[in-house]
């Protein structure tokens, strides 16, 4: 799309709001961009609602890039909820290792004990009910019900704020979602939810790699602070250790990390609260 054309639309965005028109015209740019340059990822290739939610939730917060792998890696592990929800923590904990932020697998496994007890077995479609689930949030409801079940939920995330800023607010800065929502719903392509969705969020991830991040311009952007060094890097440092080393105690570890007692013993209370390692006699192990 040409900045010519895109600051077309914007103006006519400006002067008559968000007509039919110009939804259709917005509609037309998105699609015509995932028809030419649509990504191919695995969890595109199926509509099993298990599958979908752990696509989601490994995508939280991760690169599409660094999800590819492990989600293949996963599903191969634990291929429905059955296995997942039979499986020990500390063997799903051992193969989300390089994904980050732990507490998505211990959600995860959570999310299909539940299911397995609620429902045997069967993901149900509503938005509403699937928010219930542990660790499942508004947006991961509605993208599962849209990925999984095609139905025409209305959520945003990064890509997509990307889209509607870049093309309908160029010169703005710190747009609210609540500006942005409204767009979203009255853009839907309420026949094709799952396509469409799949479209906003390869056209956003083109715009964020080819322009300065339109989602920088968000209000609701937050600069993500260093790894190295930060309590993330120590909290997988230490879950890692345990891994492959259960029965450790706060000084052992300290000493294996490089990293002071009190920083490592805070840390390894709040893994402890989040329900990810266990302590015993002053030794600790995988929850």
């Amino acid at each position: 799309m040409t900045e010519r054309a895109r600051a077309a639309l914007g103006k006519r965005f400006a002067a008559e709001g968000f007509s039919p028109a110009v939804a259709a015209l917005l509609r037309g740019i998105v699609y015509g961009h995932y028809r030419r340059h649509r990504r191919e990822l695995p969890w595109r290739e199926t509509r099993d609602p298990y599958a979908v939610l752990v696509s989601e939730v490994m995508l939280q917060q991760t690169q599409v890039e660094r999800v590819t792998g492990k989600y293949r890696e996963f599903m191969a592990a634990f291929p429905d909820f059955a296995a997942l929800a039979s499986a020990p923590l500390q063997q799903v904990l051992a193969c989300w290792q390089g994904l980050g932020y732990n507490r998505r697998a211990v959600s995860l496994k959570r999310c299909a004990e539940a299911v397995m007890e609620r429902w045997g077995g069967e993901l149900p479609a509503s938005a509403e009910v699937l928010q219930t689930l542990p660790g499942v949030g508004p947006y991961t409801a509605r993208a599962v019900a849209a990925f999984a079940f095609d139905l025409p939920t209305v959520f945003i995330e990064t890509n997509i704020r990307a889209v509607f800023i870049h093309l309908l607010f160029p010169d703005a800065e710190k747009v609210h979602d609540r500006e942005l929502l409204p767009l979203v719903e009255a853009s839907l392509d309420r026949e094709h939810p799952r396509e469409w969705y799949s479209a906003l969020m390869d056209y956003g991830a083109f715009l964020k790699r080819e322009h300065p991040n339109p989602s920088r311009r968000s209000a609701h952007h937050v600069r993500q602070s260093p790894f190295r060094g930060s309590n993330r890097e120590v909290r997988g440092r230490l879950l890692k250790a345990v891994l492959h080393s259960p029965g450790l105690t706060v000084a052992e570890l300290a000493d294996r990390l490089g990293t002071d007692f009190e920083r490592v013993e805070r840390n390894l209370r709040q893994l402890c609260d989040e329900g990810l390692l266990a302590v015993r006699k002053g030794r600790f192990f995988v929850a």
